[in-house]
């Protein structure tokens, strides 16, 4: 892998079932994981970082059924979890994973080695919709930061610390985020924060870097951006997140859709 270049693919919010079910008895999102996958395999990505939400309901069932959608993923890849997921359940699904930290607490983890330097956030709160940061995890994040000032480095963390005007989504936000800002402006090695959550692609300059959310590859949120409006999901497509890093030049998103969408057609 080239130092000074690095290609990270971001997926999330699969909300995985068990085999041979339907999600809201329409949704199959095995299915879709499964051409996600397909789909990364044709990108060849340097790294993929699942952003949680990684099955529906933490059932060990679920995890075992996603470790199997992701056997046939030919890269390098780490998970986080969201809202939906149950670290224990995780953790003993995932149990060769070496970023995991010791222990049952939050699985917050640094990757390194790579061109850039991965930094995760847990964010679950068992039984709640929104997230929440802890202040030990942000002393760590912020030891972390320290220790590698001139690393360039990316972060993620499930819930988004921002508010994105869908009024539902933002009542189950990240509790911590003020305090998680405070640290990210004294760093600025951090190139991004990468969000999943929403299930849908927004964009904010936040507290000195940029905070993107990537959609689902299965459902998304509808865009109701009204005070009073319900929550709603809606078939639109699935997608990913592709953040290409090039030392000089900074960190570039690219969403990529999952799917047959006809031929390329030049130009002309």
């Amino acid at each position: 892998m080239n130092a000074d270049r690095m290609l990270l693919a971001q997926i999330s919010d699969c909300h995985v079932i068990e085999p041979g079910r339907l999600l809201f008895d329409r949704v199959d999102t095995a299915a879709l994981l499964a051409a996600a996958v397909a789909h990364l395999n044709r990108l060849r990505p340097d790294f993929v970082w699942i952003t949680g939400d990684l099955v529906d309901s933490g059932a060990p069932a679920q995890y075992a059924h996603l470790r199997t959608l992701l056997g046939p993923l030919d890269i390098p890849y780490a998970l986080l979890p969201g809202n939906h997921d149950a670290r224990g359940a995780l953790k003993a699904a995932f149990a060769d994973h070496a970023c995991w930290p010791e222990g049952d607490g939050k699985l917050d983890y640094v990757i390194e080695g790579l061109p850039l330097r991965l930094i995760a956030l847990d964010s679950l709160v068992p039984g709640e919709g929104g997230g929440r940061l802890e202040e030990e995890q942000l002393a760590w994040l912020d030891a972390q930061l320290r220790r590698a000032p001139a690393r360039p480095t990316v972060i993620a963390v499930h819930h988004p610390p921002f508010a994105t005007g869908i009024a539902e989504m933002d009542a189950i936000s990240l509790e911590g985020a003020a305090a998680l800002g405070a640290i990210v402006a004294r760093h600025p090695q951090i190139e991004r924060i990468l969000c999943g959550h929403l299930h849908r692609p927004t964009t904010v300059h936040w507290q000195g870097t940029v905070v993107t959310t990537a959609p689902s590859t299965a459902h998304q949120v509808a865009l109701r951006l009204g005070p009073a409006d319900p929550v709603s999901w809606v078939m639109e497509p699935p997608a990913l997140h592709l953040h290409r890093w090039q030392k000089g030049h900074g960190l570039v998103t690219h969403q990529s859709y999952i799917g047959d969408y006809g031929p390329t057609t030049p130009f002309g």
